[in-house]
Formats: C-alpha cells, structure tokens, sequence
C-alpha cells in the first residue's frame, strides 16, 4: 500500500448491503434536527447522503479516533449551510465530541454544532464555512500546503487528498473563479471537487439566474470534469476512483435531488433552507423505509458506520512508524507546531542592532522586504506570494524559488490578480498546518479580500495580509487607489491585528508580531514613500508590542501629546520640533497597533498618553481613534477621498503637515 492510499479496514463488503440505509442514517439525522432546532438547512444533506457515503466510507483516508492526524485526508463542506451533512457524519463515524445531544441541541448556543460549520468547535470540521465558495477556495490553499510540503518531505510523511462538497452557489460567487483558475493552473492533481449539481437555489430553479456549464467552466481553467448521478453509488465510487488517478484537480458533477426523501418537498427551493415539518418527515420516513423514532439510529448501521471510522486506524499507525524513523521527522514537526518565538525574536534582535548602526530613510514596503530576508532565512515554512504586485510590495526575497505546477517546493506563489482568491487559498494554507502564509496587495485591495480576511479573524488563524501603498502617499495614482476608510474598516474587525510601521525598526518588530501571534491574523499596512528613521537607538525590547510607546519626549512634561501611526510619525517629529523652539514641550507618541495597545495594561495606556491635549496624526479617517483621543482631543487626517499628485502635494494639500498639527496643538492648549 502506498501512503496516500485508503485504509484497508475492517469495513468492507460485509456492509455494502446497509450503504443505502447508511445514508438514510444522514438523511433521518439532518431533517430531525433541523425541525427539532425550527430552522437551518435540511435539503443539501438529503441530497448528497449517498455522495458523502461512499467517500467517507471507501476513500476518505482518516481516523475518526485521532482528527488531528497530519496525513489525513481534507473534507471541505464549501456549501456550509448544509452542516448537517457533517455533524450527522461525525456523529455516525464516532468522533469524539459529538454525541447524540450536540445533534440534538443543533444550532443552539454553546453548541459544537452551529448552524454553519465553524472551526475549532466540532470534529471533523476543517474550515469555518458559509460564505459561499470560501470553502472551495480554502480547499484549493489546503491542496497547495499539501502538494508542497510532499514536494519537501516526501509520500512518507506528507500523501493526502483534499475534498471538496460544493453546490451552486458556491460555484457562482466570483471567488470560485478566482480559486479553480489557480488550482486548474497550478495542478493540483490531489484536489476533488463534488459539484451538488441539484439545480435549485433558494429563489428557485438555478435557471432562473444562472445558465453556465460547470463543467465546461471547470475543463478550461485546467481540471478534469466528469458528470454522475449523485444518488448512484456505484458510479459515484467509480468517479472518485478516476479523480485520484487524475493529472490535475477534478470536478465531479453530481446531479442529486434536494431534499431527497420528502415526498412533496424534494427537488424544489422548500427543502433548501427550512424546517420540513412534522408531516413531511412522517412522509419521508416511509418514503425511505426509515421506520425509527426521531434521533433514533438502528445498531446495525451504527455499527456500520463506527466500522467505517475506525478503518483508518492501520493507516494512521503505519504513519506514526514511518514518521518516528523518518530522518526528516523533527523537520516535520516543528513545521506543523509552528512556534518560531525564540529563533525568531534572536535573529530579529540582531538585525535591528544593524538598522540602528546604519539608519535609512526607506519606503516601509522596502523595510518589509529587508525584514522577510530574515525572517525567511530563519523560517523555512513560510510561503510568499503577491496579487500581481511582486515588485510593488517588495514580497519575494533573495533565494526564494517559485511555486509552481513544476516545482512544488518553491516558497513563493504568483496568485494573479486574484486578491480574494489569494487571501481565501493563504486560510486554507494555514488551517492544513505546516506553512506560515503571506502575500501581498494594495491597502485599498482589502476591499477584495476582506470576507477572507474576515474568516482569518474568525477562525484564528496565523495569515500575514503585507497591504503597501497605504495612504494619499501613494501619490499620483489617485483616490481610486488612496485607501482613506480601509484603515478604519480593518481595526474594526475582531482578532486582526494592523500593524503600520513608521519605520525600518518598527516593519522589523511589526512582522516578528505578526509571526508570533499563531492565533491572530495580521494586515502589515505600509508605504511607497520613503520615511526618515524615528528609531535610531537600539533596544532589545520589541516597543511596538505593547502597541504604542512614547517615541520622543520619555520622561518630560508634556503640554500636548502627538499620536500618529505610521508614515505621520515623522511629521509628529516634526511637529515636536516646531513646538519646542515655541518653548512648548510636545511627547510622540507612536502607535504602530491599535489592538495590542487596547490590550496592554491601563496603568501602561495612561503612562503613555498622559494628561495633556492629544492630536492624532494619521492620513486617513478619524474613526477607530477612540482608544486614544478623548472628544475635546484634536486630529489631523482625511474627511474624504484623495487626488492624484505627488505625494509631497497631497499631504499639503490636505492639511496633513507638522505646521497644522503644531496649529491644532497650540490651538488645544490655548
């Protein structure tokens, strides 16, 4: 046996008699619980029961006893509101953690099992999906992890599929595109795609809004397409044997009935997204030969199906043996736990003794990159990539090969201009372990991304978003390209750290947070002008992670406080300057980190701001500054859009310059 191949297992043709009713299992679990829970999804799970059960119990390489397993096959639910379809499969396969009850409290709060799957609560469950068409994209980031870190360790240690339950809607949301288009050109062969092509949407019939051929769509990106009948199981199993012999990623179509059972309800929109009631499920048990009470699961096929999670466990011991004896096994293990605190904080410490020996004024976009050729020579995990902007956000380093359908193991992807894509693949990547991913936009292009960005935050997963050209400073191109409300926007999600760095210094302790942080996602804003040094005296101390620190003015009286982020630092400087051959004495503050700030202690918050008359300085709008500036408290930044000119001109222009926040400051003190 090979060490991608299934597990040969205790389940086998003794059970093949009880597959149909196997899935009636799913069917019965998913209908009495949605109408025991008075909402949620039963028609998907009643139209792919027979899809899930020949995968989960003949291909699926998995251990339900051991859900962490790093070579265990990836099961994605793209089409998340169906999540039925995985608890009643996690309740069946005997996953630990989902009794009976969590089915029955189905969508209740404090519940594993939420109305759409979240990651982290339920067994089983590999993503947070819902968002339609994340999932898929998550699966496509997934396959990428895979077929790179099988091109690094070998089959031995790294040799898995990565699955993928999509419906129409999934398949209509433009990230789909965005996400088959790099999977199709990068070839990811190992990537299965089960299309529940059951032809309805919550509208009605898919015809009603959509006439495109999926499979024709998926053979021109690149992937192998094949068309099943979705309640066949036979064919269905061909199908799936085909696919993982395939030279590329493959789409099999599976033509199901929603709602599969309901005597009145399926095939139509009723059975999408509601309960079936109690005299359609009466119907249905009949119609399914399901004559059990509610909840209610016969010892045969539970049986049945505890045999079916249990099948992987020869595999996964066999695994565990190769992995102790393999010469790369601490290699591995260190890539998959992912702590890179100390080697990390040792190597970033000594380069910041050089910035300090040799201060420049460099674009932060340009200390990022002087920063990741340290980071990247001490992490062998990380991955990098770009939008289409490679050389814009300063993202590829010296020695980093590319990643592609030839050479899996290089560390950089070019994604295309595919942002959301991107930031979707860059989750899936971190939720499949063992790479730490980063790739870089536009600040204002979080536009794009920010549903992934979003499920980053929700999830907590370790993804560094590098957003360049972050202000009005960007200059000529315009406000179409001037992130003014992006800033504002991003610190309002939950669980996301942004970072914007004022300096060389500061980008070199941002991006040391930003890895150390594995529950965190990071947005890493920075600019295309060049910035004069602030830190020029070394410090082993990391200041920015406490979020904002008194950059000039330590230990003085101060008559006004100077807050600004990023490339506004030094006209705080400036400001401060100004002030002091006034006789007045001005502390900057600088504050590369909202929510770090918002998290240090508040003896520590009010040590910094003290008492006096605060300005902040920020080339953007004032929302999110509540942490710093009281109401009677001063700022200088942007009201609305920008314009194209040169940056110099800009900053003038809109009043963003050391002589109006010393004007504001002496305005403030009276």
């Amino acid at each position: 046996m090979t060490a991608g191949a299934p597990a040969q297992t205790p389940w086998g043709e003794e059970f093949q008699h009880l597959a149909p009713q196997m899935a009636n299992a799913v069917r019965a679990l998913s209908m009495d619980a949605v109408e025991k829970a008075k909402s949620g999804h039963p028609g998907m799970p009643m139209g792919m029961a027979d899809a899930a059960t020949v995968l989960f119990t003949q291909f699926l390489k998995f251990d339900a006893a051991d859900p962490a397993w790093p070579d265990r096959d990836r099961f994605v639910l793209s089409a998340g509101h169906g999540s039925m379809l995985i608890y009643a499969l996690g309740h069946l396969l005997g996953y630990d953690g989902m009794p009976l009850d969590e089915i029955r409290n189905f969508r209740q709060l404090g519940s594993k099992t939420a109305g759409h799957p979240e990651y982290g609560h339920a067994p089983a469950v590999e993503t947070t999906t819902g968002p339609l068409g994340q999932g898929l994209a998550n699966a496509v980031g997934m396959a990428i992890a895979e077929a790179h870190l099988n091109a690094r360790f070998g089959d031995d240690l790294v040799d898995h599929h990565t699955y993928v339950v999509a419906g129409d809607g999934c398949l209509m949301e433009g990230i789909s595109q965005e996400a088959i288009s790099l999977a199709g050109h990068l070839k990811l062969r190992k990537l299965i795609v089960l299309f529940d092509d059951n032809e309805i949407s919550i509208d009605g019939p898919v015809s009603l809004s959509d006439s495109t051929s999926q499979t024709e769509r998926f053979a021109a990106s690149g992937w192998a397409t094949m068309r099943v009948d979705g309640h066949d199981m036979t064919a269905l199993a061909e199908a799936i044997a085909k696919a993982r012999t395939s030279d590329r990623p493959t789409l099999i179509a599976c033509r199901t009935v929603i709602g599969r059972g309901a005597p009145t309800k399926q095939g139509k929109a009723a059975s999408h997204g509601a309960p079936l009631g109690p005299e359609e499920i009466a119907g249905a048990r009949e119609a399914l030969d399901w004559p059990h009470a509610p909840f209610e699961i016969p010892d045969d096929v539970l049986s049945a199906w505890r045999a079916a999670g249990a099948r992987g466990d020869a595999a996964r011991a066999a695994w565990e043996a190769r992995a102790i004896a393999h010469p790369d096994c601490e290699a591995f293990r260190t890539a998959m736990a992912g702590d890179y605190a100390g080697v990390l904080g040792e190597a970033v410490r000594e380069y910041k003794k050089t910035l300090a020996d040799e201060p420049k004024k460099v674009a932060t976009r340009k200390a990022s990159e002087m920063a990741l050729e340290v980071v990247n020579a001490v992490i062998a995990e990380t991955v990098g990539g770009s939008a289409d902007l490679t050389g814009s956000n300063n993202t590829r380093t010296k020695g980093l090969d590319v990643l592609s359908a030839d050479h899996y193991a290089g560390r950089y992807l070019h994604y295309g201009i595919r942002e959301h894509g991107m930031a979707a693949a860059m989750n899936g990547m971190a939720l499949h372990g063992g790479v730490v991913p980063y790739g870089g936009t536009f600040l204002v292009f979080t536009d794009y991304c920010r549903p992934a960005i979003r499920l980053s935050a929700l999830m907590g997963l370790r993804v560094v978003y590098v957003m360049t050209h972050d202000s009005i400073g960007l200059g000529e191109d315009g406000p179409t390209h001037q992130p003014v409300e992006h800033l504002a926007a991003l610190r309002a999600i939950p669980n996301l750290n942004l970072f914007r760095p004022c300096d060389a210094v500061e980008t070199a302790e941002c991006w040391e947070l930003a890895l150390k942080h594995i529950a965190t996602p990071s947005v890493i804003a920075l600019t295309r002008q060049g910035l004069e040094p602030v830190r020029t005296t070394h410090t082993d101390e990391n200041l920015c992670a406490k979020g904002a620190y008194v950059a000039a003015g330590e230990g003085e009286t101060a008559d006004a406080v100077l807050i600004a982020s990023g490339s506004e630092v030094e006209i705080a400087m400036a400001a401060r300057a100004a002030l002091k051959r006034d006789g007045v004495s001005a502390r900057v503050v600088s504050a590369p980190c909202f929510e770090l700030f918002a998290q240090a202690s508040a003896d520590y918050r009010a040590r910094v701001l003290g008492d006096a008359p605060r300005i902040g300085i920020e080339a953007a709008v004032r929302q999110g500054w509540d942490a710093f500036l009281r109401p009677e408290d001063g700022f200088i930044g942007m009201t609305g859009f920008g314009a194209s000119a040169p940056a110099r001109d800009l900053f003038e222009h809109f009043g963003i310059t050391a002589a109006a926040a010393a004007s504001e400051a002496r305005r403030l003190i009276g």
